[in-house]
């Protein structure tokens, strides 16, 4: 058998269900479904149970201990040369693995060690998961280094689809026991090794990441808390483009200041005109003014900029607009993750399992 499809779930029996009903409408049919419960409290058992006469499909369940964990063990028990792990919240298109192979067989001559792919939103996706999903895929979010160009120096394979040589894979190790970044963490490990993993752009996936801005900005909250974690674990890896959530997030902190105490100084000449104070009414609500343009210029263009960009592209005016609070939860989410994995790793010198057990170390 040629590939291994690893998917380790934790309460996604649903999103599991559309899934399944993807992988059995693949064009090309050489490949098990390896899923891996992860401890959770509503199964996909009888999900899987549905599928099992469809697919080549084998279920475990097992005690929580992280995706990365969940994905060793099923790697463990799979049989394919190549290993495929996936998110349990994405689709795929009928041809997703003809494209896998495809482009692998077209470089037989020097086989690829790891391999990925992009991701886009479906057309049954809600507003939210759209906007969310614009968020995390656009160039004015930083979201356009996920992997959606043909030529890149080099490419990290992400999680939600994501491919690996078994053999390679267990040199490796497979995912460390992060509880987030765990990814990166082995992609970079991968190039660390020697291997130049490939992004394949046909072999795209629907992605539906998070169903509401809360659960948004606690994903992207702990990818800030794991930036700094990983750039513990592989000094240099660390690029500007990773600082830009947190300067986003340090300017318009800044912005909102501005504004605010332009406003004070603007009731301020308020007040003075009230009790006959001239001139310094005047000059009050002169400078308020401008301190209040000032602080709210750059927001509102770069507000008006994402809805342009989000409603062309979703052909939706009301995507578009979730699109802004989606974008500003991206990148402060990130920025303020960071900004605190900052102040605890690198000037309280906590170590990463001690700095964040509540959030990942359960």
């Amino acid at each position: 058998m040629k590939y291994s499809i690893i998917v380790p779930v934790y309460n996604r029996p649903d999103e599991v269900d559309e899934l399944l009903e993807s992988l059995c409408s693949q064009t090309l049919k050489d490949f098990e479904v390896v899923i891996v419960e992860d401890g959770s409290q509503k199964p996909c058992k009888d999900v899987c149970d549905k599928y099992a006469d469809i697919l080549d499909l084998h279920y475990y369940n097992k005690e929580n201990s992280g995706p990365g964990q969940s994905r060793n063990y099923g790697v463990e028990r799979a049989q394919g040369e190549y290993v495929i792990v996936l998110d349990s919240d994405v689709v795929l298109p009928n041809d997703y693995m003809k494209a896998v192979d495809t482009a692998l067989t077209a470089n037989k001559q020097q086989p690829i060690a790891a391999f990925g792919g992009p991701d886009a939103a479906h057309p049954s996706f809600t507003p939210i998961q759209k906007a969310i999903s614009y968020s995390m895929t656009s160039f004015f979010t930083t979201g356009g280094i996920r992997g959606g160009k043909a030529k890149l120096d080099k490419f990290y394979p992400r999680s939600f689809n994501m491919g690996i040589r078994k053999d390679v894979y267990q040199a490796l190790s497979g995912f460390s026991k992060m509880r987030f970044g765990e990814d990166i963490d082995f992609s970079y490990r991968i190039v660390e090794a020697g291997h130049n993993p490939r992004l394949f752009p046909e072999a795209w996936v629907w992605h539906k990441r998070r169903t509401d801005f809360r659960k948004f900005f606690r994903q992207v909250y702990n990818s800030g808390i794991a930036r700094i974690n990983l750039t513990k674990r592989h000094p240099g890896t660390l690029k500007l483009v990773h600082l830009l959530p947190t300067v986003f997030t340090l300017g318009v902190i800044a912005c909102l200041l501005l504004f605010l105490t332009g406003a004070e100084l603007w009731l301020e000449g308020e007040w003075l005109d009230a009790h006959d104070l001239r001139p310094y009414d005047n000059m009050h609500q002169g400078v308020g003014f401008v301190f209040c343009v000032l602080g709210l210029f750059p927001l509102l263009f770069y507000s008006t900029v994402i809805f342009i960009d989000s409603s062309i592209r979703n052909r939706s005016l009301w995507v578009g607009l979730l699109s802004i609070p989606a974008a500003f939860t991206q990148l402060m989410g990130y920025g303020f993750g960071f900004i605190v994995a900052w102040w605890k790793r690198c000037v309280l010198k906590q170590d990463e399992f001690t700095a964040f057990e509540k959030n990942f170390y359960k």
